[in-house]
C-alpha cells in the first residue's frame, strides 16, 4: 500500500512538472538507463526522437503504399495519435503509434486496391475502409476501459498464447498472395529489395542493422530508378508546404466482420508492448495496460476519421530502446513532432508515393512473413505444447481457414479468412478445452491430476513412515540420511 501511494504521488508530481533531467543530461553511466519520466538535454533527446522516427518509418510508410491511402495523411495521424497516447498514459509508457499491418487485409478486401494496377484508390471504397478502421478503434477503446477497471486476466483466459499466436500468424500468412502480385510486376526489383533487406540485417551492427527494411527499400528504389520504373510527375507538381489531404469516412454494416478480428491482434500487440517495456525497465506496468489499449483505440478512431490507417505500438521502437537503454517518453514527444512536420511537406509525401510495385513486393514478402513468424514467436516464448491435440487442432484449422481465405456471407454480411480464422482459433480452443475437461481427456488436466496424486502419495508415505520406530524426524528410515 505504501509503495502504491508513493508511486501514485511520484506519477502525479511527474505529470505536473514534466520530465526530470537524468544526471547531467549529457552522459549515461554504464549499466544505467534513462527512465520514462526522465530525459537527457533537449538536443540529445531530440536526436533520440529522430532515431525513433527512422526506426518506425520503414514499416509505417509502407502501409499507405500497400493500401492506397495518402502517405502524408497516415504519417500525420501517427504523430497526432502518439501525442494523445503519451497524454492518456500520463507520460509513463514509451511508444510510437505507427501504422498497423493487421488492417492491410480487411482494407484490401473492401477497396480492392492494387499497387500494380496504376490506378488511384476509389474514394467511396476508401471511405468504407475508414469506417471499418473506426469500428476497430471504438472496440479497442472499449476493451481498454474494461481492462482499466476490471484487469487483464479475462483476456488471458479467452486468448491464451496458442490462440494469440495463431491469430497473429494467420494475418501475415493470409496476406501472402498480395505480396506475390506485387513481385510479379517487377521480379528483379523485388529480388534486389529482398536481398538488400536480408544482407543489411546480418552485415551491420546497431541501428543500421535494425533499419534493414528502410535500407532495403532504398536499395530497391535505386534499382527501380535505374530500370526506369519511377514516375516523378506528381512530385514536381506538389507544394513544398501544406496540410495533408483529409477524407471523410462512410459506414456499411456488412464490412464489420472483416475488421473486428483485427482488434484481437491489436490487443495482443499492446499487451506485448507493455510486457516488453516492463521487462526492460524492471517495473510492473500492468496498471497501464488499460490506458495503453484505450489510447491506441482512440488514436485509431482519429486516423479512420480523417483518412489515415489504424495505429499500433511499434516493435521497431522497442529495438531502439533496447539498444540505447533510453526509455524517456520525452524522446517520443520529439519523434511525434518530427513526424508531424514531415507530414506537412506534400512534396515529401509524393516522393514516398513513387515507390513502385516491385519494391513494395520485396518489402511485403519479408514483412508479411515477419508478421506470421511473430505468431510463432508467441508460441515459442510461452512454450506452447503442440503434442497436446487441443493446441494442434486449434492452430491447424485456423491457419488453413485464413491461408485459403475461406469466405462466408450470411444475410449480406461478409466474413473472410482472417475473421473466420480468428473465430475458429477462439471457438475451437474453448470448446475442445471445455469438453476435454468434462470428459477428463485434457492432457493438461491429466498431468495436473497425476502430479497431485504423486504429491499426495509422497505426503502419505512421509506421514506413515514418521510413526514407525525406525524412522527419523523427517520420516526417512534411519540409516538412509536422517540423523540418528
Amino acid at each position: 500500500m505504501t509503495d502504491s501511494a508513493q508511486r501514485d504521488t511520484h506519477e502525479g508530481s511527474h505529470s505536473r512538472r514534466g520530465w526530470r533531467l537524468h544526471g547531467d543530461g549529457r552522459t549515461i553511466a554504464p549499466g544505467e538507463m534513462v527512465l520514462p519520466e526522465e530525459r537527457l538535454s533537449w538536443p540529445r533527446t531530440f536526436s533520440i526522437g529522430a532515431q525513433h522516427v527512422v526506426a518506425m518509418f520503414g514499416a509505417t510508410f509502407l502501409v499507405p503504399l500497400l493500401t492506397g491511402f495518402p502517405p502524408s495523411t497516415t504519417l500525420f495521424f501517427t504523430a497526432i495519435g502518439t501525442l494523445f497516447f503519451l497524454l492518456i498514459t500520463k507520460g509513463m509508457m514509451p511508444s510510437y503509434l505507427g501504422s498497423s499491418f493487421g488492417l492491410l487485409a480487411p482494407i484490401g478486401a473492401v477497396t480492392g486496391f492494387s499497387a500494380t494496377a496504376g490506378e488511384d484508390l476509389e474514394s467511396h471504397a476508401m471511405a468504407l475502409a475508414q469506417g471499418g478502421i473506426i469500428s476497430v478503434g471504438v472496440t479497442l477503446a472499449l476493451v481498454g476501459l474494461v481492462v482499466h477497471f476490471v484487469g487483464v486476466r479475462w483476456i488471458e483466459v479467452t486468448m491464451p498464447p496458442v490462440v494469440t499466436g495463431a491469430i497473429v500468424a494467420l494475418i501475415g500468412l493470409n496476406l501472402a498472395p498480395a505480396a506475390w502480385d506485387w513481385v510479379k510486376a517487377a521480379p528483379l526489383t523485388a529480388v534486389i529489395t529482398i536481398v538488400a533487406i536480408l544482407l543489411t540485417t546480418v552485415l551491420f551492427r546497431g541501428m543500421l542493422g535494425r533499419l534493414s527494411i528502410l535500407i532495403g527499400v532504398l536499395f530497391g528504389y535505386g534499382a527501380a530508378w535505374l530500370q526506369g520504373e519511377l514516375d516523378f510527375s506528381t512530385v514536381t507538381e506538389a507544394d513544398w508546404v501544406g496540410l495533408p489531404a483529409f477524407h471523410a469516412p462512410a459506414f456499411e454494416l456488412g464490412y464489420l466482420g472483416l475488421f473486428l478480428p483485427v482488434v484481437l491482434v491489436l490487443i495482443a500487440e499492446n499487451i506485448g508492448h507493455v510486457k516488453s517495456v516492463a521487462a526492460m525497465t524492471g517495473r510492473d506496468l500492468d496498471r497501464l495496460t488499460g490506458r495503453t489499449l484505450f489510447a491506441d483505440g482512440f488514436s485509431t478512431i482519429l486516423a479512420g476519421s480523417g483518412g489515415g490507417s489504424g495505429t499500433t505500438t511499434y516493435a521497431e521502437n522497442i529495438g531502439v530502446m533496447a539498444a540505447t537503454r533510453i526509455f524517456s517518453t520525452a524522446a517520443y514527444l520529439c519523434a511525434a513532432i518530427i513526424a508531424l512536420i514531415l507530414s506537412m511537406l506534400p512534396k515529401f509525401g509524393e516522393i514516398i508515393a513513387t515507390i513502385p510495385p516491385g519494391v513494395l513486393g520485396g518489402a511485403a514478402t519479408v514483412l508479411y512473413g515477419m508478421i506470421g513468424m511473430l505468431g510463432v514467436r508467441i508460441w515459442v516464448e510461452n512454450k506452447v505444447d503442440f503434442s497436446n491435440p487441443i493446441n494442434l487442432n486449434t492452430v491447424a484449422v485456423s491457419l488453413i481457414v485464413a491461408i485459403a481465405n475461406f469466405t462466408w456471407t450470411p444475410g449480406g454480411l461478409q466474413f473472410e479468412g482472417i475473421a473466420l480464422g480468428t473465430a475458429s482459433a477462439i471457438i475451437i480452443y474453448q470448446v475442445m478445452k471445455a469438453i476435454a475437461r468434462w470428459r477428463g481427456t485434457d492432457p493438461d488436466l491429466v498431468a495436473e491430476n497425476f502430479a497431485e496424486a504423486v504429491h499426495r502419495s509422497d505426503g502419505s508415505a512421509g506421514v506413515e513412515s514418521a510413526g514407525r520406530p525406525d524412522a527419523g524426524p523427517d520420516g526417512t528410515p534411519r540409516g538412509l540420511g536422517s540423523p540418528s
